[in-house]
């Protein structure tokens, strides 16, 4: 049994709170509202990201960040990409020498363009003790104990096997692996891919639309990747085209919701305080910015860029797809 801190109580945080603690591990999950934390000890659940999941009452409920890490020997962090420095910086001395640091959020930081392994890694150093949990699994399906697979990713290799043995269960296979930027990138340019993919279903462009829009999505992702220096052998794993896949057709993706609302007509508005966030429309930006910085071309993420920032129509996104000039494919 291990002692875990899981700082941030959104969709995801809560549901690997709940595995871990079914695993028979010590469980503290750190809210960041008090509201909220009144909230989720009333109703039993986090009716505000994962309604209708009992939060076990082993797992152990504080708004007090610093506490919850006292003792941990896992600290996770959960925190939304664009909120994460600023939650994690203040507790740097709380957490505990000994601990291993594990990202779970699929995000980079709009200004450094850090990714969160990075970020983290600068914040708390030593980066050897810092490690990426990603790839394919929805929070409703993982907390109701639904067969999935996942990575676990770190320089270190003792790091990654032990992310990978604490997360890993009867219905949950973990993976691991030493390409972290890889592991990190897949998840984060893949909701900008599904935003695309809704905004074509939203269109009603059908499912051979859908099925180019994936695969060239997955380009561009390798693209990137590679620039960054990652393995293309990741991109075509569980953290790149396995999480590229089901957030691109899954009905619990929020990216993909939120692209069928702008394909249907529907403002994008930004996500408020307290509401689930569609991770997407966050980085999409910083993900244009990270490819003109490396000379990476990516035109389906520079497409929702001008949906989602400038007021460009959906079908904008099909014009400047379909205009491309002629190439190979390879």
């Amino acid at each position: 049994m291990s002692k875990v801190a899981i700082l941030g109580a959104g969709a995801w945080g809560t549901a690997l709170a709940i595995t871990l603690a079914n695993g028979g591990h010590a469980v503290t999950l750190a809210v960041r509202r008090p509201a909220h934390l009144a909230a989720i000890r009333t109703a039993g659940a986090n009716a505000a990201y994962l309604p209708g999941v009992a939060i076990a009452p082993a797992i152990e409920l504080t708004d007090d960040w610093s506490a919850a890490m006292r003792g941990a020997e896992t600290i996770v962090m959960a925190v939304p990409s664009r909120f994460a420095r600023a939650a994690i910086a203040p507790l740097v001395r709380a957490i505990p020498a000994a601990a291993a640091l594990v990202s779970v959020t699929k995000g980079i930081e709009p200004d450094t363009l850090l990714t969160m392994t990075r970020m983290l890694a600068e914040l708390a150093p030593p980066a050897a003790r810092v490690a990426v949990l990603s790839g394919p699994g929805f929070a409703a399906e993982i907390a109701r104990g639904k067969p999935a697979a996942l990575v676990a990713a770190a320089h270190d290799d003792p790091v990654a096997r032990r992310a990978q043995e604490l997360f890993a269960g009867p219905l949950l296979r973990v993976y691991r692996s030493a390409d972290v930027v890889g592991v990190e990138l897949g998840g984060v340019i893949k909701n900008v891919i599904a935003i695309a993919a809704g905004i074509g279903e939203g269109l009603e462009l059908g499912s051979s639309a859908r099925a180019a829009l994936i695969t060239r999505g997955l380009a561009e992702m390798m693209r990137l990747a590679a620039a960054a220096g990652a393995r293309a052998e990741t991109m075509a794993g569980l953290a790149g085209l396995g999480d590229l896949v089901l957030t691109c057709t899954g009905a619990l993706s929020r990216n993909r919701a939120l692209g069928h609302k702008i394909g249907r007509g529907e403002p994008y508005l930004p996500a408020g305080d307290g509401e689930p966030v569609a991770e997407g429309a966050v980085n999409a930006s910083a993900i244009r910015t990270l490819a003109a910085r490396v000379g990476v071309e990516m035109p389906i993420v520079s497409a929702v860029c001008r949906i989602l920032y400038e007021a460009a129509p959906a079908t904008a996104m099909v014009d400047e797809l379909l205009s491309r000039q002629l190439k190979a494919e390879f």
